[in-house]
């Protein structure tokens, strides 16, 4: 996957970047944009990232600075293989 160009900067769209100049707290804070990069100014902040359906809550550290908010969002669940769904099940009796 190509990269964006160094000189362009990170992508952060224009309403969290207002957020951040107002010094208004990102606590709780619904963000829509997934492909919005996380910035320094926002760790220790908590927010709720849309995956789709419904806002996931999301708490912002140092490691996750430089990353896309939509990575912390999954938007597919998880299922279970075949295998541990026919184990989990109970024989039912055959009746005539």
């Amino acid at each position: 996957m190509p990269r964006r160009s160094i000189w362009k900067g990170s992508f952060v769209d224009a309403f969290l970047l207002r957020m951040k100049k107002k010094t208004d707290p990102l606590l709780n804070r619904k963000i829509w944009s997934r492909r919005s990069s996380i910035l320094p100014e926002f760790v220790n902040c908590s927010v709720r990232i849309y995956n789709g359906k419904s806002p996931v809550r999301c708490k912002i550290t140092e490691g996750k600075v430089g990353h896309k908010f939509g990575e912390f969002a999954s938007t597919r669940k998880r299922r279970l293989s075949r295998k541990n769904l026919k184990a989990g099940r109970k024989k039912e009796k055959k009746s005539k």
